[in-house]
């Protein structure tokens, strides 16, 4: 089939005009909406960017998903990091293809996928989380953009020893971020750069005040 055709188990995403929109896989059963259902069979073959009409004879637009829409529709169990957000943070952090990034507080992957598609194909992620459930959500999120040989996701303590070193940049994303804030700038090439998500300006005076030290 040529490339932009849609195979058995191709994720696509369904988009209807007035905005609201569907990831889903084709083939198989059927995708039931306030608009009709859809024959997810009859999207096998199709091309990405023709349009299919439901039992309500509703016009859906079948598109090809982007990053930020696995980012959007990802699984979570956690507060995730939206991609206007994401863009700014690693704009700053110089991410791009060949990076190598460490990652503390993996959460449900969102930001994790995010630079997973930056760095691709020469760079590499490696993710810390304490959590056992959250690396799960991670790798399932992971898999489902297609992104998980760029990423390293281990199930640790960030405040204990990280087995990395010359990384191009790190980011911390954790409720006390002083408390791995020397383990982090130990994984860091000189002149790396860190970046830490706060909530909170109490927390932000905290690692500064660590990072000044």
């Amino acid at each position: 089939m040529p490339e932009n055709t849609i195979k058995k188990d191709s994720y696509v995403l369904i988009y209807l005009k007035r905005g609201k929109t569907w990831l889903i896989k084709a083939g198989g059963s059927k995708l039931h909406t306030h608009v009709g259902y859809l024959n997810l069979d009859d999207l096998v073959g199709k091309k990405y960017g023709e349009t299919i009409k439901t039992s309500l004879d509703e016009e859906m637009s079948i598109l090809e998903p982007t990053t930020q829409d696995f980012i959007a529709k990802s699984h979570r169990g956690t507060q995730i990091i939206y991609p206007k957000d994401a863009g700014l943070i690693t704009t700053k952090m110089n991410v791009h293809s060949g990076t190598k990034v460490v990652e503390v507080g993996t959460g449900s992957g969102a930001f994790t996928t995010h630079l997973a598609n930056l760095v691709r194909p020469d760079g590499h992620v490696y993710s810390y989380d304490i959590r056992e459930d959250c690396i799960k959500l991670a790798e399932g999120n992971l898999r489902r953009a297609g992104l998980s040989e760029f990423v390293t996701l281990t199930m640790m303590d960030a405040k204990d020893e990280i087995n990395i070193r010359d990384a191009d940049a790190a980011m911390i994303d954790v409720g006390d971020p002083w408390s791995v804030v020397e383990t982090v700038w130990k994984t860091l090439k000189g002149g790396g750069l860190l970046s830490s998500l706060s909530p909170t300006m109490n927390q932000v005076e905290k690692i500064t005040i660590k990072l000044e030290e």
